[in-house]
């Protein structure tokens, strides 16, 4: 690469180099096997149905060839119970584990909104990063719902795509807790998820705290008009911030208690 030029303020260049670093952080095969984990974690955190429950084995051979890491090693752990299971078992676990514990649920917008007013907005900006994309959600899931969010991140990139798990990483964070606790297998794709994204900073885990013992902000509203009228008066929507840019996979932590 040719040397900036010596008229560029040094501020400015160091941070030209900085962003350089940063897109060059994350290779054309590191891409593709995020992309690849991000594909498997989608379909395993959706609801076995039959067709699912169909491809376990698949599945499984899929992650079996995985290079070895420490996602793997939670893919693996996980797949060795989902293939030993009953099918009436894994939807009987997965709808206690998602459906009837808000402190797992996979919406994750929740866990930054609660049932606001603002929740709703934030979903509509989600479907918006979608649609900018060239990404058409076909409408069966919120677009907040996890597997879809690790959809959009498996299809559109570790940048832009794997934005929103970045955004929502204090929602990631309890909802590995609430499954650790819960001893549900399920836990370990939310840990092989955690390996991809950076370490939780501590103003996360007080927030992670918060949300356990407090829960998220309560406002009885219905999402109904979700993708049908305004959630505000015209003006008001404030969009969320950026998110920081996806450095190389951090070295696997502890799960914080």
């Amino acid at each position: 690469m040719s040397p900036l030029p010596a008229t560029i303020p040094a501020i400015v260049r160091t941070r030209i180099r900085a962003t350089t670093r940063r897109r060059t952080a994350v290779t054309p095969e590191e891409a593709e096997r995020r992309a690849l984990l991000l594909r498997l974690l989608s379909l395993l955190l959706q609801y076995p149905d039959s067709e699912l429950t169909a491809g376990r084995a698949r599945l499984a051979a899929a992650v079996a060839v995985l290079p070895p890491s420490d996602a793997t090693a939670e893919l693996t752990a996980f797949t060795d119970w989902f293939t030993g299971q009953e099918p009436e078992a894994l939807e009987r676990h997965y709808v206690e584990m998602f459906d009837l514990r808000r402190r797992s649920s996979l919406y994750l917008t929740y866990y930054l909104h609660g049932d606001t007013r603002r929740r709703g907005m934030a979903l509509l900006a989600l479907a918006q990063r979608y649609k900018a994309a060239g990404w058409d959600v076909d409408g069966g899931e919120l677009p907040d719902h996890l597997p879809v969010v690790l959809e959009f991140a498996a299809l559109a990139g570790p940048g832009r795509g794997e934005a929103p798990l970045r955004q929502h990483r204090r929602g990631l964070e309890l909802i590995q807790h609430a499954l650790t606790d819960a001893d549900s297998p399920y836990r370990h794709l939310l840990a092989a998820l955690r390996t991809l994204l950076p370490p939780p900073t501590e103003a996360d885990l007080a927030a992670v705290a918060r949300l356990a013992a407090e829960g998220p902000p309560a406002e009885e509203v219905g999402l109904d008009p979700y993708g049908y009228g305004a959630f505000a008066p015209p003006g008001t929507f404030v969009p969320p911030e950026q998110a920081a840019p996806t450095l190389a996979a951090p070295a696997r932590q502890e799960d914080p208690r």
